[in-house]
């Protein structure tokens, strides 16, 4: 009888250590599953679609560009490569402000320079130039820029941000929070 509960609880163990090791496998799939990876600087960074409405007060205050990829957010995802080609223009940083409670931002600028705040407009919902449900901003009435994702340390934009690397077919733009 002894046997036969020792047997019993002892099946009854693997089975939920096989169980739990599934779901860790599954978690880890989920969480890799769409993420872009990249490096900066010998830095690396990976970054994942912000699903649903992101938090707009963590776009508030100075951020610096650190990187500029020519491919597309899903260029990338599939290829999982892309050629950083930012090159600064300034002596100090290359900034992009926002002060969030007055929906106003300043374009790219050096942070030696004083530049012109104007408007904005956030939304979550369908980005008429790319014609998909996602966080974007609205500049200038007729310039959207997808938010891909936002966090303390930092913010990955895609669209027409900076028109000197537009040209050269830029698209994703990686910014990191100036403290």
């Amino acid at each position: 009888m002894k046997k036969l509960v020792i047997l019993l609880s002892l099946f009854a163990l693997n089975s939920c250590v096989v169980s739990t090791a599934t779901k860790i496998v599954k978690t880890t799939t989920k969480v890799a599953y769409k993420t872009v990876k990249g490096t900066v600087n010998g830095i690396s960074w990976a970054v994942k679609k912000a699903e649903g409405k992101i938090n707009i007060n963590q776009l508030n205050g100075d951020w610096k560009v650190v990187g500029v990829y020519k491919s597309s957010y899903d260029d990338i995802l599939k290829n999982g490569k892309s050629e950083n080609i930012y090159q600064a223009t300034c002596e100090a940083n290359d900034i992009l402000s926002f002060k969030t409670k007055k929906d106003k931002y300043k374009p790219v600028h050096c942070s030696t320079t004083d530049a012109d705040w104007e408007k904005y407009k956030f939304d979550f919902g369908k980005n008429p130039e790319t014609k998909e449900r996602e966080n974007y901003l609205e500049l200038n009435k007729s310039t959207y820029i997808s938010i891909i994702n936002v966090d303390d340390k930092s913010l990955i934009l895609e669209g027409n941000l900076i028109p000197s690397y537009a040209f050269s077919g830029a698209k994703v733009y990686l910014l990191e929070k100036v403290k």
